[in-house]
């Protein structure tokens, strides 16, 4: 027997976002590395990928390889080009009644000033705190890490999804990347870019293939008739 239709289906939707290679054009940590960083980083970088370290451990390392003054930061952030429909996207979330945040294993002071530049500094952010130190020293606290983390990540994703479904509301994630992968099968319907569709289409998650946020937009309607029993025709 199929699930009955929600009446409002609309609105238990909650959107969660990826922000690197998501919301931003690049990944934003990388782009500082590859200006600022000082030997060592790119080692760590192939650890993780190769799966020897957790990105808790790779970015606490590469964080305090950044040698760089906090203008120089904020000068570079402006640089970061986000794809320009994203504000479209953030106005047709809202005007449908749903919320939507920023969970991202990037860093939070790059998110919230690169958002702020297109108006967007009001969006909730979960993602590691950047810490300027002392001596142009910076350290990485990551408040949404979690012990029980398969991945070892800097921000374990599932944990904040998984609080939303507690609350009985359904979660819309979108993401791009290796970041996104566990927590995409635990959402109920992921818009998803780049290697998470493959990811997705191997491991028959419910999914919306999109180029950007002018597709996500496109397909809002959609979504928004999407009841739990037509999940699967996503997968």
């Amino acid at each position: 027997m199929k699930p009955k239709h929600d009446a409002h289906p609309q609105s238990q939707w909650v959107v969660q976002c990826d922000f690197d290679g998501t919301i931003s054009l690049s990944d934003v940590t990388d782009t500082l590395l590859e200006r600022f960083g000082s030997f060592g980083w790119e080692q760590l970088e192939q650890d993780w990928r190769d799966g020897k370290i957790g990105s808790r451990e790779c970015m606490s390392k590469q964080i305090a390889l950044l040698d760089m003054t906090s203008q120089e930061l904020n000068d570079h952030l402006r640089c970061i080009k986000i794809d320009p429909q994203f504000p479209a996207f953030v106005d047709a979330i809202t005007a449908l009644g749903w919320s939507i945040e920023i969970v991202s294993d990037g860093l939070d002071w790059a998110i919230r000033e690169i958002l702020a530049l297109h108006h967007l500094g009001h969006l909730p952010i979960f993602a590691n705190h950047l810490i300027y130190g002392y001596k142009q020293q910076w350290l990485l606290n990551t408040p949404w890490s979690c012990d029980q983390c398969i991945q070892k990540s800097a921000n374990c994703k599932c944990q904040l999804l998984a609080k939303k479904q507690q609350r009985k509301q359904r979660v819309l994630y979108i993401g791009d990347g290796n970041s996104d992968f566990c927590v995409s099968g635990k959402a109920d319907l992921v818009l998803a870019k780049s290697s998470l569709i493959t990811y997705c289409k191997q491991n028959n998650i419910p999914h919306l293939n999109i180029n950007n946020f002018e597709d996500a937009i496109k397909l809002l309607p959609t979504i928004v008739n999407c009841t739990k029993d037509r999940m699967y025709e996503y997968a």
